[in-house]
């Protein structure tokens, strides 16, 4: 079944996560797209993305929602505007990897991710985790290290999909507060120039894929 899973995650908030398994003629076949969303999809050149990209509209259309609702800011930030059966205004944070997909809605203002674990991850962390952090992460065995900078860059994505100011750095800026992978949730804080913002972070595997999605505090 392509609805992978639903997380009631409280009254006011849900994630919904898609697994791609149909191809794109059977996605294109269940979406009805505005114009300007058909003219996005024909210019991507990967069908992966573009199955993916047809899936989150499966999803929107899951909460009652159709691409007609969904819109993007001068930021690319994703929002829905209401409608006969949604009156009031909701955050809508959208993310997809590889064959999995996902969506959160809420009344918060909230942030979402999906990554694959992968040992590549390794190779690049030095980019978004301070030297401290990373020789404390280091001292872990390989596979809780991979899990763990999973997280850790899933945390500063779902927060940069919150905030996206102009000039934040994940190293510098976005700091997560240690955790265990049991634990399924930790604090993060970003700190720059007169911003100081304070963020719940929650995760949870599947798959060999990691999901983190972020509320403000």
């Amino acid at each position: 079944m392509p609805l992978y899973k639903t997380i009631n995650f409280s009254p006011t908030t849900r994630i919904l996560i898609w697994e791609i398994t149909e191809s794109f003629e059977e996605l294109l076949g269940k979406v009805v797209l505005k114009e300007k969303t058909q003219l996005r999809l024909n210019g991507m050149k990967s069908e992966m993305h573009q199955r993916a990209f047809l899936s989150v509209r499966m999803l929107i259309q899951e909460i009652g929602f159709t691409d007609h609702d969904l819109h993007y800011d001068e930021f690319g930030k994703p929002y829905l505007s209401p409608n006969k059966c949604h009156t009031e205004p909701v955050e809508v944070s959208i993310t997809h990897s590889h064959h999995f997909s996902a969506i959160i809605i809420s009344e918060e203002t909230v942030g979402i991710d999906i990554e694959l674990q992968r040992e590549k991850i390794i190779r690049i962390a030095d980019k978004f985790v301070n030297e401290k952090e990373l020789n404390r992460l280091q001292r872990f065995d390989a596979e809780d290290y991979i899990k763990k900078l999973t997280v850790k860059w899933g945390a500063k994505e779902a927060i940069f999909k919150i905030r996206n100011e102009k000039g934040i750095s994940f190293k510098d800026h976005i700091q997560v507060n240690p955790f265990e992978i049991g634990d399924k949730e930790t604090i993060a804080f970003l700190e720059m120039e007169n911003i100081q913002q304070q963020f719940c972070i929650y995760f949870e595997e599947f798959q060999g894929f990691t999901l983190v999605y972020a509320f403000e505090k």
